[in-house]
């Protein structure tokens, strides 16, 4: 056989970087049969032999993105010692299937390096990590949680472990984007160089992504422009896409969504398809996880075979949801679970055939992550989408003649197959993991004083950094009262009991949680479970079964919203997703409503809906008015991202009005349009209005996994940051005005 380095044929014949790698690593290149290399790894090559720089490198899942980073790193691992003893590369990944999937497939190449690789997660053997310990080096595959275990478990240790590190790899870095996860890993990768006190060069590896600039911030805080960006211009894994559409008529008020024939339907098709295989079904609920779950179940009973659906979301215990996913891990049976957002990213459970999605997706960014889920083993994935709307009357609302839910079904998936998907939220102070990143500092090190916490943990180089110094007191204070940690005589931070209780149990190390869901009471009497993600407040207006309520009360520690019958129409029975949409995709919602060719993945009942959808659009004039009377209210089409509408309806509800956020539109209760008109110049002339203000009425700001230990007015910083946009709302109202209709 010839040899790599003479090869007439093979990598070597087109490859400039080929010859740069070390000589085994040139051997399996070759053994692997190989022809040539992928862009991506032509183009890395150069960049990660020389070790000095930060680089991400993206690629469409099965394009070669490991391999353009493994091929150099362990070349010149080979090539000399390292910058001192312990583990030399460290590889985060936010699956441990994942880590399973690489060791396996790193394992080939280092043997032949005589490079160790090693996994550490909460499936791997004591005896194996006691291993590492005794003799680290190689390479070591972590999760963000273990990593964390081992800052607060190891102290000191910590720096002996990684003390010959020479690259940080983080797999899937688009997973971490815009995340408290993410918040936390950019905060550990920031501690393992204060520990070291070096600087240690960052290699992200992520699907394509639509702003490499935001991903670089990710990988490198603060420095993006020195973050090298690798993009593959070659095609990796296929995607099969269709879009289903239902007619469902209007159910009864009072009636749950999800109780109606188009259930029956859905379910039935996902038997039929989805049976003998994996499988993930994401719901925009879990009344709606447990009612499809429920009929699944039933469909198996009826046709005398065992039961595959198994649901799984935050409501049930931790026994039925570890069932859920060990039957998804267990290669000797199919299992498709059925899930709210819980089996989205960070659970165990390797790969699936395909994804279905019940209802518009939250996100093109949660799309992709499902869709990550799907197809990873050389195959297609397969993503199907169950729209419903409802059958159109004359008493059907404005948003669901547009058909919101199939539009923004349709935008969503338009701008995924373009490469966009939403920015990370840069403005959010993650105050919940900075809480945590505090807490396992001072176990790490035995105590910290608060100026050096906030040195380390909120100056440069950290994801904190908007967090300011009269902020962090604030919070501090906030966690001494809840005797989170206490101050020594010296001014030293220690743990509190509250504070060794929680770090103690093993929970402590992730920083997410399960969205919470609120119960809603009318005179006592309960209606059901809703997820609070828009903002609640007294007066407030939400949508639930069909009808509209004003809330008049929120405990956000019992998880109950008080509420009234509302006044009004009958609101749209598109909930948006459960999720807040960008302002990129209700500008495409409008795109694909104005005109355009008619999508080919569209099942013959979607187009009709589409249709009609259009013709509505072109009926009221949208294309021109941005105001329009339904019967006694006044609805305004803002086209704008969630966190613009939630602001500019708070702000009109403060002005007297009774304004709803319909997701597409602004719903204005028994209102003339002049007097809406008024009260929306008023708010364009005074100019963005104060964040802290709004958010302060909002009583559910409690979202992240501390922020019971934030007090109020901390909390509506942090709540302001992430969920409103003053200058947005300020600057929509007056285009609104703008195109307000002669004579309305």
């Amino acid at each position: 056989m010839t040899s790599p380095a003479s090869a007439s044929s093979g990598p070597a014949a087109a490859s400039r970087a080929f010859d740069l790698l070390a000589e085994p690593v040139r051997r399996w290149v070759y053994d692997q049969g190989w022809q040539t290399l992928r862009d991506a790894q032509e183009a890395a090559i150069p960049l990660l032999l020389d070790g000095t720089g930060d680089v991400i490198i993206a690629a469409a899942t099965a394009a070669g993105k490991t391999e353009a980073a493994f091929l150099p790193i362990c070349s010149r691992l080979a090539a000399g010692p390292p910058p001192g003893p312990g583990v030399q590369v460290l590889y985060v990944a936010p699956l441990k299937a994942l880590i399973n999937d690489q060791y396996q497939r790193l394992s080939g190449l280092c043997e032949r390096l005589d490079i160790p690789v090693h996994r550490w997660h909460g499936d791997v053997p004591a005896s194996r990590k006691a291993a590492v310990l005794k003799k680290p080096g190689g390479i070591l595959l972590i999760t963000p949680e273990s990593l964390e275990a081992l800052f607060v478990t190891r102290g000191a240790g910590a720096g002996t472990l990684l003390a010959g590190l020479a690259y940080v790899v983080v797999d899937e870095l688009h997973a971490f984007l815009g995340t408290e996860r993410g918040a936390q890993l950019r905060s550990l990768m920031h501690r393992v160089e204060l520990t070291l006190r070096r600087r240690v060069p960052r290699v992200g590896l992520s699907a394509t992504l639509g702003d490499m600039s935001l991903a670089a911030d990710a990988l490198r805080p603060g420095e993006a422009g020195g973050v090298r960006c690798i993009e593959s211009a070659q095609g990796g894994q296929e995607l099969a896409v269709q879009v289903r559409g239902y007619v469902e008529a209007t159910p009864p008020a009072g009636q749950e969504d999800g109780e109606g024939t188009h259930l029956q339907r859905i379910a039935a098709d996902l038997y039929r398809v989805l049976r003998g295989q994996d499988n993930l079904v994401f719901a925009n609920a879990r009344t709606a996880v447990e009612l499809f779950a429920a009929r699944l179940r039933e469909l198996s009973e009826e046709a005398g075979v065992p039961n595959e659906f198994l649901p799984h979301h935050g409501n049930l215990s931790r026994e039925l949801r570890e069932d859920a996913e060990a039957a998804l891990r267990d290669p000797s049976r199919p299992a498709t679970a059925v899930a709210t957002t819980t089996l989205e990213m960070g659970i165990d459970i390797g790969s699936v055939h395909s994804v279905a999605q019940v209802g518009p997706p939250p996100s093109v960014a949660a799309l992709r992550q499902r869709l990550g889920r799907s197809g990873r083993r050389g195959e297609p994935a397969v993503l199907r989408l169950y729209v419903t709307e409802s059958a159109a009357g004359p008493r059907t609302s404005l948003p669901d003649q547009l058909r919101a839910a199939l539009v923004q079904s349709i935008a969503m998936l338009d701008l995924l197959l373009e490469g966009w998907c939403e920015p990370p939220d840069q403005d959010a102070l993650h105050l919940s993991t900075l809480i945590q990143q505090v807490m396992s500092a001072i176990a790490q090190h035995g105590g910290v004083t608060a100026a050096a916490a906030y040195r380390a943990l909120c100056g440069p180089g950290s994801p904190f950094t908007a967090v300011t110094p009269a902020q962090f007191a604030a919070l501090l204070r906030g966690l001494g009262a809840n005797d989170v940690l206490v101050q020594s005589d010296d001014g030293t931070l220690l743990l509190g009991q509250a504070g060794e209780r929680t770090v103690s149990h093993y929970s402590f190390y992730a920083a997410f949680t399960s969205p919470e869901e609120y119960r809603l009471l009318m005179s006592g009497r309960p209606l059901g479970t809703v997820p609070a993600d828009q903002a609640l407040y007294a007066g407030a207006l939400l949508i639930f079964g069909g009808r509209r309520w004003k809330v008049t009360a929120v405990d956000h520690v019992q998880k109950i919203i008080e509420v009234t019958a509302a006044a009004g129409g009958r609101p749209p029975r598109f909930d948006g997703g459960h999720g807040a949409v960008h302002d990129q995709v209700r500008a495409r919602m409008r795109s694909v409503l104005a005109a355009g060719p008619v999508p080919r993945y569209l099942s013959a009942a979607a187009v009709s809906l589409l249709n009609e959808a259009r013709a509505a659009y072109g009926r009221y004039k949208l294309a021109e008015h941005m105001a329009l009377r339904d019967g006694a209210d006044t609805v305004l089409f803002p086209w704008a991202g969630s966190r613009v509408t939630q602001t500019l309806a708070a702000q009109l509800t403060a002005a007297g009005l009774e304004a709803s956020d319909d997701g597409l539109v602004i719903t204005v209760l028994k209102a003339d349009p002049g007097q809406v008109r008024e009260r929306l110049k008023a708010v364009a002339e005074a100019g963005p209005a104060d964040p802290v203000s709004l958010a302060l009425r909002v009583a559910n700001k409690k979202a992240a996994k501390y922020d019971d230990w934030i007090e109020d007015g901390l909390l509506a910083a942090d709540y302001a940051r992430r969920a409103l946009d003053c200058p947005g709302a300020w600057r929509q109202a007056g285009v609104i005005l703008d195109s307000w209709p002669a004579g309305l």
